[in-house]
């Protein structure tokens, strides 16, 4: 995953220059969010709980010129998706839908009923991150330590 994200950090880089030297306003930015997993099914985080490495989510966003992009993420080993965009500042992000995908946690794969997506508006300037809230799996059967 790390040659994955070098790989990504690159790019952003070149794009960037790129934009630079041909006179264009570039513009970042960043989302970000974690993944859990709610072993008691209780809706509140606790010591109980952990993070889900390897979650897939999906990150819809509409740029003020009206492109649609589309981005898939994974979860690293905190738990945590990041999608980073670089282009032209005329084509930012202006609204972003971001929704868990799926977890190939063997014992929490039940989604959440307050995960379904989430949608929010992108006003955040150049080189400024928008952080989701938690995206919540629950286990089919729930340890009798919660009961």
């Amino acid at each position: 995953m790390e040659s994955s994200l070098l790989k990504q950090v690159g790019a952003v880089l070149a794009l960037s220059t790129v934009l630079m030297i041909s006179g264009v306003r570039a513009w970042t930015g960043e989302i970000h969010g974690r993944v859990v997993c709610d072993v008691c099914g209780d809706s509140s985080i606790g010591p109980e709980d952990h993070v889900l490495e390897g979650a897939e989510v999906a990150v819809l966003c509409i740029t003020t010129s009206g492109e649609v992009l589309n981005y898939q993420a994974f979860t690293n080993s905190k738990g945590i998706y990041t999608v980073a965009e670089t282009m032209p500042e005329s084509d930012r992000w202006d609204a972003c839908l971001a929704r868990p995908i799926s977890s190939f946690h063997e014992h929490c794969t039940h989604l959440g009923d307050s995960s379904s997506g989430v949608k929010f508006t992108y006003s955040r300037p150049s080189g400024y991150f928008h952080t989701v809230r938690p995206f919540v799996y629950q286990p089919t059967n729930v340890p009798t330590y919660c009961l």
